[in-house]
């Protein structure tokens, strides 16, 4: 199944980097590609470096992918809410509460990886379990009305743009 890719101007302008990071309008081809690539770097890591923050108050890269996590697990419940036409706004959450009471410094990268896979899977499974209709349904999520299939591409979007950032702040790549 093809997801075309949201039209600008139909999702909030903070989504728009996110949304043209993902290049391929073959979403479900490039979620799993861009989830391989993201476990290659992060599988790739010591210790060290999956501690390190390269500014205070910034997350380390193991919070990073957590938040990755988090927020792809957040996507999906508004995406699964939306698509099912329930017309209840999802509520926003803060981030960095989110990533104070994870635990992610403390967790073993492997896990991470595998829960990562895992949900990642799962976000697969339920896009392709959803019809063209449904991917076009629009709701409301953080207080701003977005489509499914926006919301899908913000999934791939957001990933490839928190693996850049650890490439390009954590390890100089």
């Amino acid at each position: 199944m093809n997801i075309s890719k949201p039209i600008a101007g139909t999702y909030p302008d903070y989504y728009t980097n996110y949304i043209e990071l993902v290049k391929s309008e073959d979403l479900l081809t490039e979620l799993f590609n861009e989830s391989i690539l993201t476990i290659e770097l992060l599988s790739s890591l010591d210790e060290e470096t999956l501690q390190f923050k390269y500014a205070e108050g910034k997350w380390n890269v193991k919070e990073v992918f957590q938040h990755v996590i988090d927020c792809e697990r957040i996507y999906c419940t508004r995406i699964l809410n939306i698509a099912r036409d329930n017309s209840v706004p999802q509520p926003g959450f803060d981030q960095n509460e989110f990533i104070k009471n994870s635990n992610a410094s403390m967790r073993i990268i492997h896990d991470m990886i595998r829960e990562f896979s895992l949900v990642r899977a799962a976000s697969i499974e339920l896009l392709k379990s959803l019809t063209s209709e449904m991917h076009e349904r629009n709701g409301v999520a953080n207080n701003y009305e977005v489509s499914v299939k926006t919301l899908s591409y913000l999934i791939a979007g957001h990933e490839i743009h928190h693996r850049n950032v650890i490439e390009e702040k954590y390890i100089g790549n």
